[in-house]
C-alpha cells in the first residue's frame, strides 16, 4: 500500500498540468499520482499516458468520459491505493520542502501506529500579478505538530476555514462516510470538506505552506463572472450540505459549531451572488434556498436566519443590495478571486 494517493482531475489541462505533476514527483515511491483525464479534447490524455509510461509504479493515467470535477474526484477515491488521499487540481502545485515534510510526518505517524483521519496544512493564494501572496494558515486556531481532537481546536474565524486545498484525508474514512460528489457540478470542494467532518476523530496540523492555489485564469470556476453564471451549481452543493446532516445530532460542541459556521458561510455566499445577479428569478431562488433550510431543520433555520448574516442577507431593496456588496468580501476571502 502506498502512503499517499494524489488525485489530479484533468480536463483540457495540457498547458499547465505538467507543472503540477512535476511538483508532485519528488514524493517518489511513497506516493501514487492518479491523473484522471476527464474526457479532455486536447493533449491531456497524451500527456497523462506519457507520465505513466515514464514513472511506472508512481503515476497512473485513468481515462473516463466527462463527469466534471466531482466525478473525477470520485474516480480518484475509487482507485486510490494509498493510506491517505489528497486532491490537487491540475492548475495548482505544491511546495517541495513542505511536501516532503508532510510525507515524513505521515510516515512517522503510521510507523508509530498513530494514523490520523485528517492532516491539515496551509495553502497559498497564488494570484497572477499579486506582489504579496496571501497564505491561509491555522496556527492560532489549531494545535501545531501534534495529534489533536475537535475539543482541542480553538475558535475558527468566519471566512477562515479548512478548504480542499488544506486537507489530506485517510482514504478508508472517506469511503466509510460514503462520500460521493455530484457529477458535472462545480464547487463540490465544499462538500468534499463538509461531509466527512462527523467521521473525523483525530487530526494533525502542520504549519507549512504546502499547496499553491492558482488564481488568474478567466475560465476558472472561482472567477466572479463564472460564479454568477453557475450559481445553480453553487446552490446544488448548498442544498446537499443542508440535506446531509441534522447538525443538532452531530456529536461534539466544537465539531458542531464548526459545521454550523461552514454552512452559514455557504448560505452567505449563495445569497450574495443571487443578490448580485439582481433579477426576479434570482430573488426567488434565494427565497427557495432559505425555505428549504426552514423545511429541513426549523431550529437551525431560526438560529441562522436571526443571526447577523441571516438578517443582513434578507433585507429588502437597496439596503439589502448594499449589505450584499459589503458581504461580498467574505466570498473574496474564501475563493481568493480578488
Amino acid at each position: 500500500m502506498k502512503l499517499l494517493t494524489i488525485a489530479i482531475p484533468c480536463y483540457n489541462s495540457e498547458s499547465y498540468m505538467e507543472k503540477c505533476i512535476e511538483s508532485l514527483l519528488p514524493g517518489g515511491s511513497r506516493v501514487e499520482i492518479l491523473l484522471v483525464d476527464d474526457g479532455s479534447k486536447d493533449r491531456t490524455a497524451e500527456i497523462a499516458d506519457s507520465y505513466a509510461a515514464r514513472y511506472p509504479g508512481i503515476v497512473r493515467a485513468i481515462h473516463q468520459e466527462n463527469k466534471g470535477h466531482g466525478g473525477a474526484v470520485n474516480t480518484g477515491i475509487a482507485n486510490a491505493d494509498g493510506f491517505y488521499f489528497k486532491v490537487v487540481d491540475s492548475d495548482d502545485w505544491v511546495d517541495r520542502d513542505a511536501y516532503l515534510t508532510i510525507l515524513d510526518t505521515l510516515e512517522n505517524l503510521a510507523r508509530e501506529g498513530q494514523g490520523v483521519d485528517m492532516m491539515i496544512s496551509n495553502f497559498v493564494y497564488d494570484k497572477v500579478g499579486a506582489s504579496h501572496k496571501k497564505v491561509m494558515n491555522y496556527r492560532h486556531m489549531l494545535p501545531t505538530g501534534q495529534i489533536f481532537h475537535w475539543e482541542d481546536a480553538r475558535h475558527l474565524w468566519k471566512g477562515h476555514y479548512i478548504l480542499m486545498h488544506s486537507v489530506i484525508y485517510r482514504t478508508r474514512m472517506l469511503r466509510n462516510c460514503g462520500l460521493k460528489l455530484p457529477e458535472h457540478t462545480f464547487y463540490v470542494d465544499n462538500q468534499f470538506v463538509y461531509q466527512p467532518i462527523p467521521w473525523v476523530k483525530n487530526m494533525y496540523y502542520l504549519d507549512v505552506d504546502f499547496y499553491h492555489y492558482f488564481i488568474g485564469r478567466d475560465d476558472q470556476s472561482v472567477n466572479e463572472k463564472n460564479m454568477i453564471a453557475r450559481i445553480d451549481q453553487q446552490l446544488a452543493v448548498n442544498y446537499l450540505m443542508i440535506r446531509d446532516y441534522d447538525l443538532y445530532r452531530v456529536p461534539g460542541r466544537n465539531r458542531r459549531h464548526y459545521m454550523y459556521n461552514y454552512l452559514e458561510i455557504m448560505m452567505t455566499i449563495s445569497s450574495i451572488f443571487l443578490i448580485r445577479t439582481d433579477s426576479p428569478e434570482a430573488d426567488e431562488k434565494k427565497k427557495a434556498l432559505w425555505a428549504y433550510l426552514k423545511k429541513q431543520n426549523p431550529r437551525l433555520y431560526r438560529r441562522m436566519r436571526m443571526g447577523v448574516l441571516g438578517i443582513s442577507l434578507n433585507l429588502p431593496g437597496k439596503i439589502g443590495k448594499k449589505i450584499a456588496s459589503a458581504g461580498y468580501q467574505i466570498s473574496q476571502m474564501i475563493y481568493g478571486f480578488n
